[in-house]
């Protein structure tokens, strides 16, 4: 089977040493991700198109499998399952052309539209004309219709071979992957940023990947499925980077010494820095975010630019002036919203009362306290994982054991609760166990306070909504301490 590839507009439109550049770059891409599918794929370059030629006798499943990774592959604009077969004449042109366009053309406007190279007795204009009219006495309940067709008849001949053209799909669009650089994009498993990713990959930006981990295994775990996902589809041409920081110890940290409204804030300008700092270190110009304006405290424009300067680096947002429901709309096209809806919301520091416009003195007098070698630390601790490995020794998390409530301590007298909670959060709604033990230890603690708990006892963990409390205890029994547990109500 023979497809041509038809290049993405914008491409055609640049200069011939340019163009040259993209279709090369293309052309390898293209090689690249099929011939992880099979061997026996060949693919050739040219002005106006590639050419792919697939191996004879394929599955249909491999055949189709192989068609829709062509529409993934950015700087293709359409993909034509073709058929060359001789041609020399108008009537010659007809007798291939006829059979197989009459059914789609019944009862339908049509057009047809023909582009002729090579030395012929005829013009491109002839050849539609006589394409058109046995085409309409072949089917006489279609007609013809130059301004808004239903079907469009598409015809190419060079020299002497007509190119029959059987289906057309559309393709990604945007610039071959590569050929505009690279960038590293922070992900979070979230909706917003594996878009904000895709739009680069679309624009030819070889894009690595950042991830600060909140959540322990569980929460890398799942940022690494959407992640691979996201790579397998789109860019599997390039094997990129996967770098994963931990980053509860500056999570700690922020909650130890920031002022509430500005946590937000100085969360994400210690990611900045980090990220800074890691593509520094792999030659990488640029960062890019999932930020749209407005979504949350942190993202309005006045704190949007306190981040960028905490950056030693531009900062690229793709999203940032669209709705959530338009980014909702591209992950499912993508395919990654079903990750995001998987996956709880580990956020590291909430604030109550967040600032829409932190006021810079106050940002700079609150991180002159905080101990900027933790993030040293964090960043000393990043691990690396190429992109086609990322599902390599990945594990199901386990399970820890839940109460729904206060009644079901009844049965469990060497049990104590934990409250989980920070400081404030407990002042303002206190927990209230009658004969069961209680200790407040805030999360951003407990990770470090654990080992020395008596181990002759269980332990149940208590938040307000039951995801932090889950979260630390599956963090805690993949250090190997599974005594720990989670109080889901306290009522």
């Amino acid at each position: 089977m023979t497809y041509l590839l038809k290049l993405h507009p914008e491409i055609t439109i640049k200069s011939r040493s340019v163009r040259q550049h993209m279709v090369r770059c293309l052309t390898s891409n293209v090689r690249n991700t099929l011939r992880q599918l099979d061997e026996g794929v060949r693919v050739k370059g040219g002005w106006d198109a590639l050419l792919v030629s697939l191996p004879e006798a394929l599955p249909a499943e491999r055949v189709r499998v192989m068609e829709e990774t062509l529409t993934r592959i950015p700087g293709i604009h359409e993909v034509l399952d073709t058929e060359a077969v001789p041609c020399t004449s108008l009537d010659e042109a007809a007798n291939w052309i006829v059979p197989h366009w009459k059914g789609a053309i019944a009862g339908r406007r049509f057009r047809v539209r023909a582009k002729r190279r090579g030395d012929h007795a005829f013009t491109s204009v002839d050849l539609e004309r006589h394409l058109g009219s046995a085409l309409l006495a072949a089917e006489p309940s279609a007609r013809v219709d130059l301004s808004h067709p239903e079907v469009v008849v598409s015809v190419e001949l060079t020299h002497k071979r007509l190119q029959l053209i059987r289906s057309r799909r559309p393709g990604l669009g945007g610039y071959p992957l590569g050929v505009q650089g690279q960038a590293l994009a922070l992900v979070s498993g979230g909706f917003d940023s594996p878009v904000a990713a895709w739009r680069m990959l679309r624009r030819g930006v070889k894009t690595h990947y950042l991830f600060f981990n909140l959540g322990g295994p569980a929460h890398e775990k799942g940022v690494r499925e959407v992640t691979h996902h996201l790579w397998q589809r789109y860019s599997a041409s390039h094997n990129v980077d996967f770098t994963s920081v931990p980053f509860e110890g500056v999570v700690a940290e922020i909650l130890r010494r920031i002022p509430d409204g500005l946590m937000g804030v100085i969360l994400k300008r210690m990611m900045v820095r980090a990220a800074s700092r890691v593509a520094a270190r792999k030659g990488i110009p640029v960062l890019v975010t999932g930020d749209a304006i407005a979504q949350v405290s942190s993202q309005t424009l006045d704190n949007l630019a306190l981040i960028d300067a905490a950056s030693d680096l531009p900062i690229l947002r793709p999203l940032v002036s669209e709705d959530k429901q338009e980014i909702i709309d591209v992950a499912r096209r993508l395919d990654t919203a079903r990750f995001a809806e998987q996956m709880p919301e580990y956020c590291g520091v909430i604030s109550r009362r967040p600032h829409t416009r932190a006021p810079t003195d106050k940002i700079l007098a609150a991180e002159a306290d905080f101990d900027f070698t933790v993030l040293d630390a964090a960043v000393e601790a990043a691990t690396v994982t190429r992109a086609s490995r990322l599902l390599e020794g990945q594990q199901a998390p386990g399970e820890v054991t839940v109460v729904d409530s206060l009644a079901g301590l009844v049965d469990m007298p060497a049990v104590s609760v934990i409250d989980i909670r920070p400081p404030e959060e407990r002042e303002a709604a206190p927990l209230e166990l009658d004969e069961t033990p209680c200790l407040a230890i805030p999360f951003y603690e407990l990770q470090d306070q654990a080992e020395t708990l008596p181990r002759n006892r269980d332990y149940l963990l208590y938040c307000d909504q039951g995801v932090m409390s889950r979260m630390q205890a599956l963090h805690l029994k993949d250090r190997g301490m599974s005594h720990f547990g989670v109080l889901r109500h306290a009522s």
